[in-house]
């Protein structure tokens, strides 16, 4: 694996006086415990501290979260790969950028938005694929950071992407994103908002905690968003100067496409075995319910 350029965890020691040796021992000595967990390393174990503050016992919840999510949910987190025509085709259809710019306290973003603007080319489980491997990539090379905020820019989303969405797939993402992701969440921004804009919160309304609930924020005009993020540092299609979309998605992509290996040994190595689980096998519907459960939205 010398391809990615992980984060090590003397860097991690660097950056974070609260980080204590003496916890992560107490989170290895946990992990033993844990037959079905993969392998985790100490880089791993101070970015999901971190995420949580440095408390140990939401910290364990959340490297179960993660692991077993990322394992139950193949069609987010699994053949992510260029060669994959599906994957290769969302690459073509929407884009997630990690931003160069920080906010003013200095949390990191990540700008999403569509390239190709017809709906019926949309598939949302192969472009939230894209999504988590950007934030792979990202957790793994810079490791933690004061806060990480989300901006979907939602120019040209109309009510026809909207019938391409299923409660279930949100539900799976929103559950990733306040459960298991080693973040410190500190914003979800839909920038450029339209009527649609409502129709996809109601739909993910049913999902969200309080908490992701109160850092949620719709922007109709680049006033409100100014005083969230700078504006200078979004790409120039958004009113920054952070570069042409495109130039910036090619080379975010160009990064994915070069830490493929890591990819795929992260699927190969980095799943839970649920017949090691200490306890009852966990499934997929023991998670997230029963795929027909949900009335089905009628969208005029």
């Amino acid at each position: 694996m010398d391809s990615i350029k992980l984060v090590s965890f003397e860097e991690e020691l660097k950056k974070n006086p609260e980080l204590k040796e003496s916890d992560i021992q107490t989170l290895r000595e946990w992990c033993q415990k844990q037959p079905h967990l993969p392998k985790i390393s100490d880089s791993e174990l101070a970015l999901f501290l971190h995420s949580n503050y440095y408390l140990l016992e939401p910290t364990k919840t959340t490297i179960d979260t993660f692991y077993t999510v990322r394992s139950h949910v193949p069609e987010f987190f699994n053949d992510r790969d260029f060669n994959n025509k599906e994957f290769k085709k969302a690459t073509e259809v929407t884009t997630d950028i990690v931003l160069e710019g920080t906010t003013k306290e200095g949390y990191r973003i990540i700008y999403g938005k569509l390239l190709d603007t017809d709906p019926s080319h949309f598939v949302y489980n192969d472009t939230m694929k894209l999504l988590n491997m950007v934030i792979d990539h990202w957790l793994y090379t810079e490791g933690t950071s004061v806060g990480h905020i989300i901006l979907i820019d939602m120019k040209s989303v109309t009510f026809g992407h909207v019938g391409r969405l299923s409660p279930m797939g949100l539900k799976k993402f929103l559950y990733y994103l306040q459960e298991g992701l080693p973040v410190r969440l500190k914003g979800l921004h839909f920038m450029n908002a339209s009527p649609v804009v409502d129709a996809i919160l109601n739909m993910m309304r049913p999902f969200m905690k309080k908490k992701l609930m109160d850092m949620f924020h719709m922007h109709t005009t680049s006033d409100t968003l100014a005083k969230f993020i700078p504006i200078e540092v979004l790409p120039n299609e958004a009113g920054g100067q952070a570069g042409p979309v495109q130039a910036l998605h090619d080379k975010q992509m160009k990064k994915l496409a070069d830490h493929i290996p890591w990819f795929q040994d992260d699927e190969a190595n980095h799943r839970v075995n649920e017949s090691l689980r200490p306890g009852k096998a966990k499934t997929v519907t023991d998670l997230f319910g029963v795929e027909g459960s949900f009335k089905k939205l009628e969208i005029d």
